[in-house]
């Protein structure tokens, strides 16, 4: 969510008590809602039906949920407009029932709301919790629903009609290259057709791995008739919002700003000057329940352009010019307040341990996400805490988080056949997964379990760390070391290659597994709840239609330990009988239909998996030497994935960087996309070489860092009102610049480069340092409303706060040989416990490139390494703020050293 502000322009629609009480969020919504309704509402007047609750049944509500976005939906002022959102509000036990809590999953949009906001409007649906009247904790928001997740694939018509989209790169584009619509990619010549022809312009955002995306495709883009409509009536635009992520915020900042909620497929008609005219989510093809099909707001839209144009396009343009001046709000001072800088970490901590589930981990209720930044904040405060001397509350909150890591993979949503996770669970026992792989998640997941591994020496952590991180060595990087974007959760059936559904590439039939498994398959069905009618009973969401009737989805029950004593067998063997069974069913399963592979490049993507991949390979050094592992655990040498984090930097800067004008691409599929770099691709790449330099990594990749960060800032940086839009502003199709701060299933470009500028003027001296903090701190100062009243929204955010209030910086340089062991074993050393707060340098004066770079960045580091160097060893010194204690030279002293409170 971005952070919105009132713009003084429209202080003339309420007095001055009302506006200290009103969110200014709501307020903006309010006022574009007063405005726009007005030219909806004769659009769809005569689909908006009162609902009567005796009529309609619990499946036909959710069949009418699927067009809820559309203008008759939306819960407006106006109190002759009944609307779906005031029956859910009186009947909030409609929510209680499963059917329509996991049909609105796949299309979700992540909103938080200030506790004591007078909202005029409700979201769609709230699920959080039975209580609606809670909304003080993060708010789920669904927007879109079908009944069936199983749809058939069209292959005899599959050649028969070829558009524009047929030359793309993005995979989504591609799927729908065979169309009969006529759809142009986002560019010149779709506008200038659609201002030839004075006809409206229909734009579809999603992505190729989107269940609801292909399900609109099959139910309406292969429509003959659809097709029709849209093209003669239509200028239809298909937009990959992973491609294209500025287009996608402006509209979907459209949609959830007048409407409340938000998702994919986004369907949204422009003028043809661009301006959102009307929109919505996902459309069935035919009116239902009282409820408007795609069709029929097609032939509406098609009227009302034709009678009101100049309304609608009034409209539109007002909604654009008030939404671009609220999102361009800046800072009021030039410092984030020392007070909200102490607070936040603790509100957003504290809000999260408030939505702890104790019995099946993570923070909220089903659906369940493993939105990273949350455990991050929370292993963050739990060593701060450390530090303070309250370790029983330091234990409490790393207990939750731990807790929460085992049952996460030790559920559904993890893949315990090939590793890696699912993007979320349906229950609240993280059994039952939407089976969607992002590359984003492997990234941020590894990272927090090699966290907390640092932090117990628990393998269990680091076993985990390395089956996410194995998968993505195995299934997800090119012949150049690109890492690609995504696995779909929907493939077709062995027994009907038509046929896609959900899961169908990761759930078993008890014959199967026993087929497969052979002797051991007793043991292995005791151990993965496996049961000839299915296991997804476990909860009322799991499965409340029988789509996976008879089918099992693995999920760990029991304790390892307590399966083995029963057995009586010693725990290494029952382990080792686990991965055999898992390594057989792995090549079952390899033999299956495999979901559709988004072979798309992204660059902010791998800079979080590159940043995992470097941590790696010290932090699993530490493991114990007799450690065993077991499909799909490869045993993988940690020294490979520094190597790994190295090849994908190196495809990113031959293939995505321009060396002439220092700036990067955002994406690669035979070539670089026509998008530029956006702000979470530099903010994203920048992390990940400060951590792949910090690692072990050459001092190039410090130094692109630092490159990188002087083309962001000039870019992307607000010079005047601080922190950095999410676009370079230079597309002029593009008609919003956001500053976005919500930490979400990726965490914001802002919330990051906070964090890189403080690491950065951490590491550095003089002028430049100043500019990193100077700029971090007027980053902050801008979302200051957001960390004193929302903090559990931005919880990387709420860590970069107190990263820069703290008054004095730890580094420490190792200066020596760096081809040596003895660098790697203090590089180990220095890596073997979290503490987020310390920087690492490491140099070898011998280098005539190394030094000259420290001799302009920070003459002092380079001083040290002058008077340290050993010919035959490596000297650790651990400063403050450049003020070091002796050396070290031992690495199990330096390890020490470091856990001490001395350091």
């Amino acid at each position: 969510m971005v952070l919105l502000a009132v713009n003084k322009k429209y202080k003339r629609f309420c007095g001055p008590k009302e506006k200290k009480k009103q969110d200014n969020y709501t307020h903006l919504v309010t006022l574009i809602q007063h405005k726009v309704w007005a030219t909806l509402t004769w659009q769809l007047d005569s689909f908006d039906t009162q609902i009567n609750t005796k009529q309609l049944s619990i499946s036909q509500m959710a069949t009418t949920r699927r067009s809820l976005l559309a203008a008759s939906a939306i819960s407006h002022p106006h109190p002759t407009h009944p609307s779906i959102n005031t029956y859910f509000a009186t009947h909030p036990h409609i929510l209680l029932q499963p059917m329509l809590k996991r049909l609105f999953f796949s299309s979700l949009n992540r909103t938080h709301f200030r506790p004591n906001s007078p909202l005029k409007f409700r979201p769609i649906l709230f699920l959080s919790s039975p209580s609606l009247s809670s909304l003080n904790r993060p708010t789920r928001v669904f927007t879109m629903a079908a009944k069936d997740h199983t749809f058939t694939t069209s292959t005899s018509t599959q050649n028969k009609h070829t558009n524009r989209l047929a030359s793309e790169h993005s995979p989504y584009l591609l799927q729908h290259a065979h169309n009969p619509v006529n759809w142009y990619p986002w560019g010149e010549e779709a506008f200038e057709e659609a201002r030839k022809r004075d006809v409206p312009i229909f734009l579809s955002i999603g992505y190729s791995t989107c269940h609801w995306c292909h399900v609109m495709e099959v139910e309406s883009f292969e429509d003959d008739g659809v097709a029709k409509l849209l093209n003669d009536w239509f200028v239809s635009i298909k937009v990959d919002r992973e491609e294209r992520p500025d287009v996608d915020k402006v509209y979907m900042t459209y949609v959830q700003a007048l409407y409340g909620g938000g998702g994919w497929p986004l369907s949204v008609f422009l003028s043809p000057d661009l301006k959102p005219l009307m929109g919505g989510t996902y459309f069935p093809p035919d009116d239902k329940y009282g409820r408007p099909g795609f069709k029929t707001i097609l032939r509406k839209v098609k009227e009302a352009w034709e009678s009101k144009k100049d309304v609608l396009v009034k409209s539109g343009t007002f909604a654009i010019e008030q939404l671009s001046e609220a999102l361009s709000i800046s800072k009021l001072s030039d410092k984030l307040s020392e007070e909200i800088a102490q607070s936040a970490l603790h509100k957003c901590t504290k809000s999260l341990a408030e939505s702890y589930d104790p019995k099946y981990g993570g923070f909220g209720s089903a659906p369940k996400f493993p939105r990273p930044s949350e455990p991050h904040s929370m292993i963050y405060q739990s060593k701060k805490l450390t530090e303070l001397g309250k370790t029983d509350e330091a234990e409490k909150h790393l207990k939750m988080v731990s807790f929460s890591l085992q049952c996460m993979a030790r559920g559904g949503v993890h893949d315990h056949v090939g590793g890696g996770f699912h993007r979320y669970s349906v229950d609240e026992c993280w059994h039952v997964p939407h089976f969607e792989k992002m590359l984003y998640d492997q990234g941020q997941l590894a990272h927090v379990y090699l966290d907390v591994f640092s932090i117990t020496k628990d393998v269990f952590y680091s076993c985990v760390a390395r089956d996410i991180l194995d998968y993505l060595k195995r299934d997800m990087i090119g012949n150049n070391g690109e890492i690609f974007s995504a696995e779909d959760a929907d493939s077709a059936e062995s027994e009907n290659p038509t046929t896609k559904k959900e899961g169908a590439f990761y759930v078993w039939t008890i014959s199967e597994i026993e087929d497969v498994v052979g002797e051991h398959a007793s043991l292995f069905k005791e151990h993965y709840y496996i049961k000839k009618s299915g296991n997804c009973d476990l909860s009322s969401m799991s499965d409340p239609h029988d789509e996976f009737k008879r089918k099992n989805v693995l999920i760990e029950r029991k304790s390892t330990n307590e399966l083995a004593s029963k057995l009586g067998m010693p725990l290494e063997n029952y382990q080792e009988i686990l991965g055999v069974c898992r390594k057989k069913l792995f090549e079952a399963r390899s033999k299956r239909p495999r979901p559709h592979l988004d072979d798309k490049v992204i660059v902010s993507w791998n800079g979080l998996a590159i940043s995992s991949f470097a941590r790696a390979s010290k932090i699993l050094k530490t493991e114990p030497e007799d450690t065993k592992f077991n499909f799909p655990v490869a045993g993988t040498n940690s020294q490979e994935y520094m190597e790994v984090a190295k090849k994908a930097l190196n495809f990113i800067k031959e293939n995505l960087y321009n060396p002439q004008s220092r700036r990067l691409q955002h994406s690669f599929r035979n070539g670089p996309s026509k998008a530029p770099g956006f702000l979470d691709d530099y903010a994203f790449l920048i992390s990940a070489l400060l951590d792949v330099y910090e690692y072990g990594g050459e001092i190039s990749w410090l130094s692109w860092a630092v490159e990188l960060q002087e083309i962001q800032d000039e870019v992307f940086l607000d010079k005047t009102g601080g922190g950095y839009f999410n676009t370079t502003g230079e597309d002029e199709s593009v008609l919003l610049r956001v500053k976005e701060d919500h930490d979400g299933a990726e965490p914001s470009g802002n919330s990051v480069s906070a964090i890189n500028l403080v690491r950065l003027a951490s590491m550095f001296t003089g002028t430049r340092s100043d500019r990193y903090r100077q700029n971090a701190e007027h980053l902050l100062a801008v979302f200051e409303k957001r960390l004193k009243e929302a903090p559990v929204a931005v919880p990387l955010m709420c860590c970069a706060a107190d990263m820069l209030a703290i008054p004095s910086k730890k580094q420490v340089v190792l200066v020596g040989k760096k081809s040596s062991p003895q660098m790697e074993h203090m590089l180990v050393s220095v890596h073997a416990s979290y503490d987020p707060n310390k920087i690492v340098i490491h140099l070898d004066p011998s280098d005539e490139e190394e030094m000259g770079f420290w001799k302009e960045m920070n003459p002092n580091v380079a001083a040290m390494a002058k008077s340290n160097f050993v010919t035959d060893n490596v000297v650790a010194l651990v400063c403050r703020d450049f003020a070091c204690k002796a050396p070290v030279t031992d690495p199990k002293s330096l390890e020490a050293l470091l856990l001490s409170r001395k350091a």
